[in-house]
């Protein structure tokens, strides 16, 4: 697949006409691995880390800001999907605010974080190199990223392992998802190379594994800034 802006533009054209059904998808625990391996997962990540104001970066309809919160924590939520915001507003239950990953690099959310985390949330290529050049102007001296994604050798079926973008399904979803977007693959080396070149040592690597096949369901990433 060609590398282009445009499928940058994609993947936020498909989270607006997909908001909907996925909300539903998570209130009703249809997403098998979450219940069962990730959603665990990806809590105990930032609860080890010991944050007292996390932002939660691609927040969708808000669960994990919510469990956050419900931790004690200070969590700010944020999508550039409105109806993603306007569903998380309703609940009651921590901060959300709408904003772009463009709008969060160039400073629009005006607050400092001990912690961000990314839960299946950076699927574009330069959008997620822009992020990553600006979050250490969002965090605490010593402050954490977060990032939990598909497992890349897992995640990389029988293509090349190489870095590139890929098309997508929602193959295992209801028939109410429609238009796919595509995402940009990355190997270990690179999510590893995003961390280091933007002021982050890798504190920890972890790869829970799913119950039923053994495998890791996801890989998650844990930087801290130097």
């Amino acid at each position: 697949m060609t590398i282009d802006l445009s499928a940058e533009r994609q993947i936020i054209d498909s989270w607006h006409q997909n908001a909907r059904a996925w909300s539903v998808a998570i209130s009703e625990q249809q997403i098998a691995s979450r219940q069962q391996v990730t959603n665990r997962s990806i809590i105990d990540a930032v609860v080890s880390r010991s944050a007292r104001k996390v932002l939660d970066i691609g927040s969708g309809e808000g669960w994990l800001t919510r469990e956050l919160t419900a931790r004690g924590m200070d969590v700010l939520g944020v999508d550039v999907v409105p109806a993603f915001i306007e569903r998380s507003q309703t609940q009651g239950v921590g901060r959300f605010e709408l904003a772009s990953y463009a709008e969060i690099a160039a400073g629009k959310l005006g607050e400092k974080f001990d912690l961000a985390v990314a839960n299946f949330s950076l699927f574009g290529n330069e959008s997620v190199t822009d992020l990553f050049r600006s979050i250490p102007s969002l965090l605490n001296d010593g402050g954490t990223f977060i990032v939990q994604t598909l497992h890349p050798l897992v995640a990389c079926g029988d293509f090349p392992y190489s870095d590139g973008w890929r098309a997508s399904s929602w193959a295992g979803f209801s028939d109410d998802f429609t238009d796919p977007a595509p995402w940009y693959f990355r190997t270990v080396a690179t999510w590893v190379e995003l961390f280091t070149t933007h002021g982050f040592t890798i504190a920890e690597i972890r790869e829970p594994l799913h119950p039923q096949t053994d495998k890791p369901a996801a890989a998650i990433f844990i930087g801290v800034l130097h």
